[in-house]
């Protein structure tokens, strides 16, 4: 499930991203994409990290930097540390809209900035760098040939990867100024970083004074023979499956997937921890669901309240019903779609007020039915419906007997 979203940084520039979440339930734990320099959210190896890192339960913000892709601003304006202040303000976004990041992955230059943020990102446990620099300063190799026109001038226009972008002396004196390396030492986050040896934009030897600076837990991974951009498919499906395993030994247990209910014949089995709130496993008859409340109610809206599924069983039963009684009497009935709405209403009279708190529950059903029906046919299928088994359950008396078990 993918949403696009924005937010804007400290500079007031709205940025644009994408969210990547599990189809179904609650992520394990969020995590921030940076991507590398001069490129945009929607390269192909952020894609295809992103989509890996789902498939493992967690949750994935990639965006775009100030004046990159879709983001406001003009990215001659922009520089490292404003780099590093939109994956600040990307982190607050996540936290005051879902749960804040656990994990940093940044590729390339990506990598560098998230070296430069992690340290002041509270949440972060974990950091990833793929075919990062060790300082920011290394950018500067790829503007050798327009480096003093930059500096005599000012700025200067210099083609990058095949596509041409100004670059003022603002952005060459603030990577001169930046000192990565020397905070990896203190860095005090669990550090992955993966590189190929035969990388021809940034050397390997980038990689080994990262590595060589931080403290332990770290983790090389050899990226083998990937280019610089993980352009091949395979590459960048690789590096997403390493991260998801690797930093699942960094994600709190609460945080994870909630124990699954069993199995039980002819019965509906339902479990849920105390830590999970409200999110509870349902086996019903071996059909495996979630169950939560929505955010409205302190749930995390993983799956459907308890009057969702109520109306759900309503619902279905009616379909069911008319489409049976259709096909015996054969009425050219096409299709059935029921909607169900749920709430409580003040009672009014009769045997309602016997409700203790002066409200009664009220399902509102609206029918719709397609196919060439006669008047006569069509209220015949409304009465049909209130004929179904789970209405006649919702209106008789019920019984439901409890007990303890061991």
């Amino acid at each position: 499930m993918q949403q696009n979203i924005r937010f804007k940084n400290g500079g007031g520039h709205v940025l644009a991203g994408v969210l990547h979440q599990p189809d179904a339930g609650v992520p394990h734990a969020y995590a921030l994409f940076a991507h590398c320099f001069t490129c945009t959210k929607s390269i192909k190896a952020a894609i295809h990290i992103a989509e890996a890192l789902v498939n493992e339960g967690l949750a994935v913000l990639r965006f775009d930097f100030t004046g990159l892709g879709q983001s406001e601003g003009e990215f001659s304006h922009t520089h490292f540390s404003s780099n590093v202040e939109d994956l600040l303000a990307a982190a607050r976004y996540l936290e005051r809209e879902h749960r804040a990041p656990t994990i940093l992955v940044g590729h390339s230059l990506g990598g560098t900035a998230c070296l430069a943020a992690a340290g002041r990102i509270e949440s972060v446990r974990a950091v990833a760098t793929l075919g990062a620099p060790a300082d920011a300063v290394h950018i500067l190799d790829l503007l050798q040939d327009d480096l003093e026109t930059i500096e005599q001038q000012g700025e200067a226009r210099v083609n990058l990867a095949g596509r041409s972008f100004n670059i003022r002396k603002d952005f060459v004196d603030d990577v001169r100024a930046q000192r990565v390396r020397d905070g990896i030492h203190s860095l005090r986050k669990a550090l992955l970083v993966m590189h190929s040896p035969v990388d021809e934009i940034v050397p390997v030897e980038e990689a080994a004074r990262i590595y060589a600076s931080a403290l332990h837990p770290k983790s090389f991974v050899s990226l083998d023979d990937a280019d610089h951009l993980l352009s091949r498919e395979r590459d960048s499906r690789y590096a997403g499956h390493v991260l998801a395993a690797w930093a699942s030994r960094y994600l709190d247990e609460a945080a994870g997937p909630i124990p699954v209910a069993p199995y039980a014949a002819n019965a509906t089995v339902v479990s849920g921890r105390a830590q999970d709130m409200f999110r509870v496993s349902i086996n019903a008859n071996g059909h495996a669901l979630l169950g939560d409340e929505p955010q409205s109610l302190d749930g995390h809206d993983s799956g459907p309240s308890p009057y969702d599924y109520l109306s759900a069983a309503l619902g279905s039963c009616s379909v069911m019903t008319i489409n049976m009684y259709a096909r015996h009497k054969q009425i050219p009935l096409e299709r059935v779609e029921v909607h169900v709405h749920h709430d409580k209403v003040q009672a009014e009279d009769g045997a309602e007020r016997d409700s203790a708190s002066g409200t009664v529950d009220r399902f509102e059903r609206a029918i719709s039915l397609t196919g060439n029906l006669t008047p006569e046919q069509r209220q015949r299928l409304l009465e049909i419906a209130n004929r179904c088994p789970v209405h006649r359950t919702l209106q008789s008396e019920i019984r439901i007997d409890s007990k303890l078990v061991e």
